[in-house]
């Protein structure tokens, strides 16, 4: 009845027409629907020649199989122990996902061209309302150009420029430190993964911003949203109900993530407009002139920044690239010192080693400061970077989904949409790369044994294409903050509180990361 009310104003040949656009539709539908399964089933049996490790059975697959806790990454250790290239692993009947461990399965997606292999949007999606279209999440033509505008910015000449900025912040951190251990009476044990991403923070906020927040002494609104967004994102992963977009926005967690990102995004935008009205009240040449004598940070580098065609970054490009930089490089740099600090800890004679070549570097100067210069000659500490890194590297996997066909070498194929789970931990902790990979050896890096090992064997900011473009300033930071916390502290294990390893954006310690620190005598 309603619906020949419906239909009856239309007459017969009304009638017609819609049911023929319906069937037309319902047609159509069914049409995808069979290329969809189609194209599935054939990708499934290219798939089948990969392993695949047990699962819990066909529906619910290995869902819940792999966690992100000191087990979870045993685990790991035993699958690349067993499955030495790679596996199927299946989230969903309808998804599956390749893991893949070794350098000869990797390369060709590593090193494929970024319009190939794309980041996956399945794993980097929640981070979109914080950090916009920059590098870490946009794709195509807009990915190339702007990789191609930022990769001025991070030149040696500009970092440089940046090193004393390292120098500064880790003597603020290194203040606190001492003045801890002076009301403790000793050694005092401290939690370095949360002293250290202040740090970082202050850091960045140095050489993007030029802007003293004095974070690591006091409360800053904009450090705290920060801190608040990297747990929030985390968090949302693990509550299936969040993964839709509009129930988290209806959450106290979606709310709160959207406080917190309208508090990043009102700082950033506010520094780029102000800077930009300068250079416009200016012009360029007079503004290029009032920044002679100083250090230009990576605002002012991508102000000025042109394309071939002469064209400019907006303003919105430019913030979602410096709120991309604070993300990126603050939580990975933090782990990457703290595991490092942990690592000489647990290795005393490594720890004494990295002193006495700080020391001699250091020898006869009235300041005690890591210069540019100094960085290419602490060949071993650089060793003792490399070998945390490699044993316990901040970002554990970086996911692609691949845009056509890819053959290994070995002639089987990654069918077109697959999402590749390239796992960096896997591949360091792969003995056919590493013998004894659970074994903290910094000589694997010395130059007689690592020249004959493949340039993926070690990933720890990725390969290719879209390897990390921050790496050189974020090595440059390890190596000043490592060599001046090892030549001023004696650093030692806290035997009451072993960490228990915990992957989330970045490698964490689930309860923290606690250490004994005790100023050396001569700088107390």
């Amino acid at each position: 009845m309603a619906v020949a009310w419906a239909l009856g104003p239309l007459g017969p040949l009304g009638t017609v027409a819609v049911g023929t656009l319906l069937l037309a539709l319902l047609l159509g539908w069914l049409w995808d629907a069979a290329v969809t399964v189609t194209r599935f089933r054939a990708a499934c049996h290219r798939l089948r020649r990969f392993p695949r490790p047990p699962w819990r059975n066909w529906l619910l697959g290995h869902t819940g199989v792999g966690k992100n806790t000191e087990e979870g990454l045993q685990q790991v250790d035993e699958l690349v122990a067993q499955y030495r290239h790679g596996c199927l692993w299946w989230v969903l009947p309808w998804l599956p996902i390749l893991r893949l461990f070794h350098p000869n399965t990797l390369r060709p997606i590593l090193l494929a061209s970024a319009f190939i292999a794309p980041k996956d949007q399945l794993f980097y999606s929640f981070l979109k309302p914080w950090l916009g279209d920059g590098l870490l999440l946009s794709r195509g033509q807009k990915w190339a150009r702007h990789r191609r505008l930022l990769t001025p910015a991070f030149h040696g000449d500009v970092l440089k420029s940046y090193v004393g900025i390292f120098n500064k912040t880790t003597h603020v951190m290194h203040a606190k430190w001492r003045a801890a251990a002076r009301a403790a009476g000793g050694p005092v044990g401290l939690e370095v993964l949360e002293q250290l991403s202040l740090l970082t923070l202050d850091t960045l906020q140095k050489c993007i911003f030029s802007h003293e927040s004095r974070c690591q002494e006091q409360p800053s609104e904009y450090i705290k949203a920060i801190l608040e967004l990297s747990t929030l994102v985390v968090r949302r992963h693990h509550h299936p109900l969040h993964l839709s977009s509009w129930l988290y926005r209806l959450s106290a967690d979606g709310r709160r993530f959207a406080q917190a990102c309208a508090t990043v995004h009102s700082f950033t935008a506010n520094v780029v407009q102000c800077r930009r009205q300068a250079l416009d009240r200016l012009g360029h040449q007079a503004w290029l002139e009032s920044h002679q004598g100083r250090r230009m940070d990576f605002i002012d580098l991508l102000l000025l920044s042109k394309d071939e065609d002469g064209n400019t970054l907006s303003d919105e490009d430019i913030s979602a690239e410096a709120d991309t930089f604070m993300f990126e490089g603050h939580d990975t740099t933090a782990s990457g010192l703290a595991w490092l600090l942990y690592n000489l800890a647990r290795h005393p004679h490594y720890q004494e080693r990295c002193r006495q070549e700080v020391r001699e570097l250091l020898k006869g100067r009235d300041v005690e400061e890591i210069e540019w210069e100094d960085l290419s000659n602490l060949p071993f500490t650089t060793m003792c970077i490399k070998e945390s890194l490699r044993l316990h590297p901040p970002v554990t996997a970086v996911s692609r989904r691949c845009t056509e066909d890819i053959t290994l070498r070995d002639g089987r194929v990654i069918p077109k949409g697959i999402i590749c789970l390239m796992s960096i931990y896997g591949t360091h902790h792969n003995p056919d790369i590493w013998p004894e990979p659970q074994v903290y050896n910094p000589l694997r890096f010395s130059p007689e044994n690592s020249q004959d090992q493949s340039p993926l064997a070690f990933i720890p900011f990725s390969a290719g294409p879209r390897n990390c473009i921050g790496q050189s300033f974020a090595m440059a930071e390890l190596k000043v903050v490592a060599a001046l916390t090892v030549a001023r502290f004696t650093i030692r294990l806290d035997a009451e509180r072993p960490p228990r390893r915990k992957t989330e954006l970045i490698l964490r310690a689930e309860d923290g990361l606690w250490l004994l620190l005790e100023p050396l005598p001569e700088v107390a």
